[in-house]
């Protein structure tokens, strides 16, 4: 026999309602429509279903058998329904932030690949995340080892980072700037007054080539923050190399090396994800990281494994 879904939905919906009328209003039917719905399953199965008592409808012996038979129909229905829906949905991709150098990955993978994207955007004040929100197909983080056997990671790039600095530091005409040279001064970093994956980073970074750490605000942004140290000739900032600093005539941006801090970014998703897009997105960061180089870069500890090896 072949069950009609809409008759089965109305069972439900009557058995968790208690009331036809209320069934009705959830269904967006008429209640006329749900008394039908169920007296034809009832036919079709030859059991009555459902009894009418001054309390409203309840479950006979035979529903209540029924019921979890119905429910894992309708879930399975639903759920069939929302994959298909998820085929012809854009890719939602978090990138974190529309300054930051995970925009140019996207945006690289939309030139190769015309794939219809939505690009997702927490804000800088994001904790570190072991696995994508479930409102996303994908997400960069800095997660360099998942547990998870249910989430999928691949590193995406490591960014190396430029030191931020007014015109008046002492260090302004350098071409680079080696880390050794950064003993002893102070980065000013108001972002890092509350957890993050930035202020983890930096807070493991600063101490380990001896620079002091100024968390004091409030923090205003990346233009005030800007601002201020184009006034200053004793404070530094660090600033991903591919982020997209506004331009102040004050201000310069130089690269560091011996070693060369970069920042890792990976791409999380939930294995268990369909959408037809995001093996392509997969593939193209695979196919475009540069792993970890020990003698060149710098990392934190807890990161160098999961950022070293081939994806």
């Amino acid at each position: 026999m072949e069950l009609d879904l809409g008759a089965v939905r109305a069972f439900v919906a009557v058995a968790e309602d208690r009331y036809f009328g209320e069934a009705a209003i959830r269904l967006e039917v008429s209640q006329q429509a749900i008394s039908k719905r169920i007296a034809k399953l009832e036919a079709d199965l030859g059991v009555r279903l459902l009894s009418r008592t001054r309390g409203g409808a309840e479950p006979t012996e035979d529903g209540e058998e029924f019921l979890n038979h119905a429910r894992a129909l309708i879930s399975l229905a639903d759920q069939a329904v929302e994959r298909l829906q998820g085929r012809r949905r854009p890719l939602r991709v978090d990138v974190l932030g529309t300054r930051l150098a995970t925009m140019e990955l996207i945006r690289a993978f939309h030139a190769d690949h015309d794939v219809e994207l939505e690009i997702v955007t927490p804000g800088l004040g994001t904790e570190r995340r072991p696995m994508p929100p479930e409102s996303v197909d994908a997400a960069f983080a800095r997660a360099s080892t998942v547990t998870d056997p249910a989430i999928g990671r691949v590193p995406a790039y490591l960014e190396p980072a430029h030191l931020l600095i007014g015109r008046r530091h002492p260090l302004a005409r350098r071409r680079r700037v080696e880390m050794a040279e950064l003993d002893g001064l102070t980065a000013w970093m108001p972002y890092s007054a509350r957890a993050s994956e930035w202020a983890d980073f930096w807070q493991e970074l600063c101490p380990a080539f001896g620079i002091h750490i100024d968390t004091s605000g409030p923090n205003f942004g990346l233009n005030h923050h800007i601002d201020v140290l184009s006034e200053t000739k004793d404070r530094i900032g660090f600033v991903g190399a591919k982020m997209h600093v506004p331009w102040h005539p004050d201000v310069v941006q130089i690269p560091l090396v011996e070693p060369t801090p970069v920042y890792p970014f990976s791409l999380l998703w939930r294995r268990e994800n369909r959408h037809p897009s995001l093996p392509l997105l997969i593939e193209h960061v695979r196919a475009g990281y540069a792993p970890f180089d020990a003698d060149r870069q710098w990392l934190p500890v807890a990161d160098r494994a999961g950022m070293s090896i081939e994806p």
